[in-house]
């Protein structure tokens, strides 16, 4: 994936057919070493086509998969039983927010 993203980053910056040094370059210059046996796949691949071309291709065929999820749980049907559930998803939510131990996305 990060040798496609490449790919792309070079052919929005005007790079219509990026090279192999070309992707090695912007990889290593994130500190990310390159996978030749992907890279030459990813190469090959895309030689000679429209990127655009291959992006609105995949979109109409993103949009016959079916994303919807199941629906929500109905809810319970006496006062008394969704007291207690209210209680437990309280106490897991605070679990919840305690396990990242003081460590930020950042730290």
């Amino acid at each position: 994936m990060k040798h496609l993203a490449a790919y792309l980053l070079l052919a929005l910056a005007g790079n219509a057919e990026p090279s192999a040094a070309d992707i090695k370059g912007v990889l290593s210059s994130v500190g990310i070493d390159a996978d030749s046996e992907r890279l030459d796949k990813v190469v090959a691949e895309l030689q000679g086509k429209d990127i655009q071309e291959l992006i609105s291709e995949g979109t109409t065929k993103l949009a016959s998969v079916p994303s919807g999820g199941a629906g929500a749980a109905a809810p319970a049907a006496g006062g008394d039983a969704a007291a207690p559930a209210a209680e437990e998803k309280k106490e897991e939510e605070k679990e919840e927010s305690d396990e990242d131990m003081g460590f930020g996305l950042f730290d």
